[in-house]
């Protein structure tokens, strides 16, 4: 009897200790009392086992409470605004897993988890403020996981890592091996800047080759890399254009439907967020500049040939080929002569930084509203690579996915507002750059040619806004000339590539 008793009493005192190592209790909820000694170890075996494997089941069960906060995202940002929740009290969620999207002034963004848990309270509700190194959630993580406790103090972007973040920006997957992470660590590349072709956008090691071949122009092994082939028609659609008859046209898609309007009859009062309130923020800091404007016409009937004769061949490497990417092209070869127009001026005006990289942005139409986002480094891109660039930015645009680093870090802007239609425009600057060009829509027109004789021609019109503190007029025209030579023979502008 007190062999069995001094037994139990070893496998109850293990269990103490096994738990208080875990931190899953306070040593102090566990008091020896007297009077419950005979009740909790009678001499039965079956109640030993019983009482045994509830507490271990309790073990597994049960952990700790851990507030996740919302780390510093960079860029300044203090407050963003929640815009989805992707779990609810109770769910169960693992290390990685989406928790919310939340939407600062420059870019949307995903919080992921850094734990494996349940959860157990949301502190916002959608369309509310969160603000910076203040708790989102409220994690019950597994006991048998080991548990970071974070830090009251939040990051500066100087002291985030970037590999050791749980936040993702949308478009841009975070999620790599340790052995990628050195490889991206040793050539100084931010894993934030690439796109990762793996499971769930997890970055692999040919992600960081592809990325270090585009920034220094070195010549990697194909065998890392797949070749860009556009997918085959599913078999069901080779069928039924197999049994279509040819008088029969092909069906057409209907237009998208139009939602129609709603007129309630008040006034509706809401707060700037987001993107609306970026805007306030950067047109605001716009009329503080003197802005020089200047318009001109190009005749883009030699570009409208030359794209016809390579757009087969972009789509059959899975690139979608417009007009953009030469205008881009022909723009970065016109700042190498005028680098002036990529530059940016300081606040006390007594300073000019030339931008050594053309981080060319894109004015872009979308559901949040006007988003500018950029191509990086330009002047080392070919035609091709740029409309691949622009492709993602559009499929990242369209789906509300632009982050960080797409919006920031852009030096020249154009605007290309002729594909929503208007001929002429009065772009606004946006600071810390000092030049814009508005692209009209694309018409056919009656022109002379050389000879005198009227013939059909594709022009558009160009509007340029310069920063006239810094930028002469002279300077604005001279670029534009340039530009539209290289737009009007695009063969000029083989001569120039590198």
């Amino acid at each position: 009897m007190a062999a069995v008793t001094r037994g139990s009493f070893r496998v109850f005192r293990e269990l103490l200790r096994q738990q208080y190592r875990r931190r899953c209790f306070r040593p102090q909820t566990f008091r020896c009392d007297r009077t419950l000694q005979p009740l909790a170890f009678r001499c039965d075996r079956h109640l030993q086992v019983f009482s045994s494997r509830m507490l271990h089941t309790t073990t597994v069960s049960l952990g700790p409470i851990v507030q996740f906060k919302l780390s510093d995202i960079g860029e300044g940002i203090m407050e963003v605004t929640v815009k989805e929740w992707y779990v609810k009290e109770g769910d169960k969620v693992s290390q990685f897993d989406s928790i919310c999207e939340v939407q600062s002034d420059k870019a949307s963004v995903t919080i992921t988890s850094r734990y494996d848990g349940v959860i157990k309270k949301l502190y916002y509700d959608v369309d509310a403020t969160a603000l910076v190194g203040k708790p989102l959630v409220d994690i019950e993580t597994e006991s048998g996981s080991e548990v970071i406790q974070e830090e009251d103090v939040v990051e500066t972007p100087a002291m985030a890592r970037e590999e050791h973040t749980h936040q993702e920006i949308k478009g841009h997957k975070t999620q790599a091996t340790p052995a990628v992470r050195r490889l991206a660590m040793e050539n100084n590349i931010k894993l934030s800047e690439v796109v990762g072709t793996g499971k769930d956008g997890r970055i692999l090691k040919e992600d960081i080759l592809n990325f270090l071949a585009k920034q220094t122009g070195a010549i990697i092994p194909p065998t890392l890399f797949q070749e860009i082939q556009t997918p085959p028609p599913a078999p069901a659609t080779v069928a039924a254009a197999a049994a279509r008859p040819a008088s029969t046209p092909a069906a057409i898609k209907p237009p998208p439907a139009t939602p129609k309007p709603v007129f309630t009859g008040k006034d509706v009062t809401e707060p700037l967020k987001g993107f609306h309130k970026a805007m306030v923020k950067t047109m605001t800091a716009a009329l503080k500049i003197p802005h020089f404007g200047y318009c001109d016409e190009v005749d883009l009937s030699r570009l409208v040939a030359l794209r016809a004769e390579l757009k087969s061949t972009a789509a059959a490497r899975g690139v979608k080929l417009s007009y953009m990417p030469f205008f881009i092209k022909a723009a970065s070869l016109g700042l190498l002569h005028f680098p002036i127009l990529n530059s940016s001026l300081d606040e006390g005006c007594q300073n000019i930084t030339y931008k050594a990289s053309h981080n060319i942005g894109l004015a872009m139409d979308t559901a949040q509203g006007l988003l500018v986002p950029n191509v990086k480094n330009v002047q080392l891109l070919s035609v091709f690579e740029i409309a691949q660039e622009l492709n993602r930015l559009q499929t990242l645009g369209a789906s509300g996915q632009l982050g960080t680093s797409e919006l920031s870090g852009g030096t020249f802007t154009l605007s290309n507002i002729g594909s929503i239609g208007g001929t002429y425009a009065k772009p606004v600057i946006l600071p810390p750059e000092v030049a814009i060009g508005a692209l009209g829509k694309v018409q056919v027109l009656p022109r002379f040619d050389a000879g005198g004789q009227v013939v059909r021609a594709h022009i558009m019109n160009v509007s340029w806004s310069a920063d006239h503190r810094i930028i002469d007029g002279a300077t604005m025209c001279r670029f534009s000339n340039l530009w539209k030579e290289y737009l009007e023979n695009p063969a000029a502008m083989v001569l120039d590539l590198k």
